[in-house]
């Protein structure tokens, strides 16, 4: 089909133009819909930058930026998230997900290719396809420029004013039994050490460049890290280091000797986890975006919040070791025994006693965990959030990534997309806000003196008093903008669109290629046709009675090269939330690509 043309409010890195496909005849675009807080589009940005190097002269890469909450349709937001990522392409804001629709988006991330005459040729969703994106691309160039369709040279590119702070968008905070603070500095891909009154620096851990380069404090690199831990002393001795971090964009762990300064890779062979083993010696498992760690007691290790899967992880320092502790790597909300329970990228960690606290950014949720049980105090789904205190069945929270234990007993959380600080009690179950008005509060870190906030988007860190009046908010619950899929009730053909990238074929060699799983939100939505199958085309049954859920679609193709002698194999997987509204006069019909054509 014929590519709609692009529509949306503010363009990024462009110079003030702005852009039309029209304007873009001869060149190969590649458009990107993603969102500043999903970690699979987070994933993409890296995926993107070799293939946007290898194809300068005629690929033009545009991010469409269609929020899924409230917070990250404003500007400023959309602003910070592009420096914060380095993002190094135009960028246009589609805060009415009004270009989204027009390409029939179902799926944070989704790649479409428009070749040099404006039709779509290729649609992808998810992450895992630079390869498949790589060929389709080659092809295309070699097609057009046979043609003479193709046009060469130029860039739409242009970089933002630099921004020099100390700090650039900081995520979680530790301090030492001395009172020195470090700072998980992200964006300058280093570790900060403050000194007790948190603004003296005393030493940096990275050399500020990108990278995954061991070695003395000054020349080893990190990787947008985040999460930070500090191993108890008699683990540390035996380890060889004291502090752990987790080094998000690497799909690293890396250990931190506060000593001798020697920085080292625990875990993570710095690829990403797509699927294979996880667990094993920590320096044999790929991980996925490891966005927090915290030393639990009654794990016996570290718990790792493995963000890009949806689950947690659980590392042994001493042994050197890591296994899946919870989750299925389903995205959703979903209460029970670890290894059943649902996770919507964990963000944040925190240990009290016999609990440990966590913060699930995409479905908006403070949970825990106890006596091997997950549980949910304030959350509801991956797609309803807001401003909400009081009660906690209605409490509401928007993309807390968080969390931290007080002296009192109450639990505070970064409130991020909300700007605020929130405080749970336990006891009896209710949420107040205790602080508003921050820059996406990322971490939260409890001294003797004060509660500090790690406020990411301003660039520092904020104290706030331990004992800070609670205010109530009455708020709004909001819902994700996302068009639901109009459905009927009774029997609907569910596809999903696989093909194969050129060159490439189905793998059948050791069995079916393909992987569907479906379920359900609520499960009553759902009557039949639910579970795991090989097709990828399956019926089946809506509730007569449910008016609206989210149905929950998780599909793998694997294919290989198809004249090779030695044939590399891939696996292409995508998670759907895919909305739904049951009406009479719905489709019998849900189509779901997975990477083709539709």
């Amino acid at each position: 089909m014929r590519a709609p043309e692009l529509t949306g409010d503010v363009w990024l890195n462009t110079g003030g133009e702005r852009p039309t496909l029209a304007g873009l005849r001869g060149k190969i675009v590649l458009l990107d819909f993603w969102t500043s807080g999903c970690i699979n589009c987070l994933h993409v940005l890296d995926e993107l930058r070799p293939l946007e190097e290898e194809f300068a002269d005629v690929l033009v890469t545009i991010g469409v930026h269609s929020p899924k909450f409230l917070h990250e349709g404003e500007a400023a937001a959309i602003e910070g998230a592009v420096r914060r990522y380095e993002v190094h392409h135009p960028v246009l804001n589609d805060p009415e997900m009004k270009t989204w629709s027009q390409y029939a988006v179902k799926a944070w991330p989704t790649l479409v290719i428009v070749d040099p005459q404006g039709y779509v040729v290729h649609v992808a969703a998810g992450e895992g396809h630079a390869e498949a994106l790589r060929r389709v691309i080659t092809g295309l160039v070699a097609e057009h420029e046979a043609k003479g369709t193709l046009r060469r040279g130029g860039s739409l590119y242009v970089a933002p004013e630099e921004q020099q702070h100390e700090l650039s968008f900081p995520s979680k905070a530790v301090a030492t039994a001395e009172g020195r603070i470090l700072v998980a500095d992200t964006a300058h891909h280093s570790i900060v050490e403050f000194a007790s009154d948190g603004e003296t620096v005393v030493r940096r851990f990275g050399s500020g460049e990108r990278g995954a380069a061991d070695g003395a404090f000054d020349v080893a690199s990190f990787s947008e890290p985040s999460g930070l831990t500090l191993l108890p002393a008699e683990v540390a001795e035996r380890a060889g280091y004291h502090l752990l971090v987790a080094d998000t964009a690497g799909h690293l762990l890396r250990g931190v000797n506060l000593i001798n300064g020697e920085v080292s890779t625990v875990a993570g062979t710095g690829k990403q986890w797509r699927d294979g083993p996880t667990d094993g010696p920590g320096r044999e498992i790929d991980l996925t975006s490891p966005w927090d760690v915290a030393w639990w007691d009654v794990a016996g290790g570290v718990v790792v919040a493995m963000a890009g899967n949806h689950t947690l992880g659980l590392f042994d320092p001493v042994e050197g070791t890591i296994s899946r502790y919870a989750g299925t790597t389903v995205e959703g909300l979903r209460d029970g025994a670890l290894a059943e329970a649902f996770f919507a990228q964990t963000s944040g960690l925190a240990v009290q006693g016999d609990r440990l606290w966590l913060a699930d950014a995409e479905s908006s949720a403070l949970r825990w965990i106890e006596d091997g049980e997950v549980h949910t105090a304030v959350g509801y789904d991956l797609f309803t959030f807001g401003h909400k205190d009081g009660e906690a069945a209605d409490a509401l929270l928007q993309h807390p990534l968080g969390v931290a234990a007080l002296p009192d007993g109450t639990i505070a959380v970064a409130d991020t997309y909300n700007g605020a600080i929130r405080r749970y009690d336990p006891e009896i179950g209710t949420l107040a806000t205790i602080a508003d008005g921050l820059a996406e509060p990322s971490g939260l870190l409890v001294t003797d003196e004060a509660l500090v906030v790690v406020e990411s988007a301003a660039h520092r860190l904020t104290p706030l008093p331990l004992t800070a009046d609670a205010a109530e908010v009455a708020g709004d619950a909001h819902a994700v903008r996302r068009p639901p899929s109009v459905l009927k009730a009774g029997e609907v053909e569910l596809t999903v669109v696989f093909t194969p990238p050129p060159g490439e074929k189905l793998d059948d060699r050791f069995g079916p290629s393909t992987r569907l799983e479906i379920s359900a939100s609520p499960p009553e939505l759902l009557v039949d046709g639910g579970g795991t199958g090989t097709d990828l085309t399956r019926r089946i049954r809506l509730a007569d009675g449910v008016t609206e859920g989210v149905l929950q679609v998780v599909a793998q193709a694997a294919s290989c090269d198809s004249a090779a002698e030695h044939p590399v194999c891939r696996v292409t997987r995508q998670d759907w939330g895919v909305p739904v509204r049951l009406e009479p006069d719905g489709s019998a019909q849900l189509r779901l690509i997975l990477a083709g054509t539709a």
